[in-house]
């Protein structure tokens, strides 16, 4: 498990939302993630290993008249 990112957080609250400190700190996390969402906007995570070879199974590609595979 990671450490929480506290100089990041600290970072984004007080020099991006320009937050008073008792501010901040009675902030849940919760609070602080929407602030950053709202700020930045929804983070893309990559799918992983195995929802590609999902996805590959499900719609494999498929050759046509061009390809001079074998």
């Amino acid at each position: 498990m990671k450490p929480f990112p506290w100089a990041e957080a600290m970072g984004f609250g007080f020099g991006v939302l320009r937050l008073a400190p008792d501010t901040f700190w009675r902030m849940t996390p919760r609070e602080l993630t929407q602030a950053i969402i709202a700020v930045r906007g929804p983070v893309a995570v990559p799918i992983d290993r195995g929802a590609l070879d999902q996805l590959m199974n499900r719609f494999p590609d498929k050759r046509t008249g061009m390809d001079n595979g074998g």
